[in-house]
């Protein structure tokens, strides 16, 4: 395991509640590296951060340790399945969102 992959791995599971599900990826391209990383649904809120500050941070160490190598570093976060945010449940709620009148949101409150 190169050493970017290995510090990636090192600080996520430190991070997760979950880290027997913290995965990566590393592939190289004309781009440089980019290293992709997987983590359990619910510890996507703290691999992010509060507005993208961990995540950010991450990417910046990244970086510095992939300048020992003379490599840029990049950083993917994939979008686990059945997280907060998965998209199938998205097209339902959308939809539901646009019949109601304001009445009908007043009333839910």
């Amino acid at each position: 395991m190169e050493p970017d992959q290995a510090f990636l791995e090192y600080a996520v599971k430190a991070l997760a509640d979950h880290p027997e599900s913290v995965e990566t990826t590393r592939t190289i391209d004309q781009m440089g590296v980019l290293l992709t990383l997987t983590v359990h649904p619910e510890d996507m809120g703290k691999i992010i951060g509060k507005g993208g500050k961990t995540a950010e941070a991450l990417r910046i160490l990244l970086r510095v340790v992939g300048m020992k190598g003379n490599a840029r570093v990049n950083l993917k976060i994939n979008e686990p399945v059945g997280g907060k945010r998965d998209l199938s449940d998205a097209s339902t709620k959308e939809s539901d969102r646009g019949n109601k009148t304001v009445d009908d949101v007043v009333d839910e409150m």
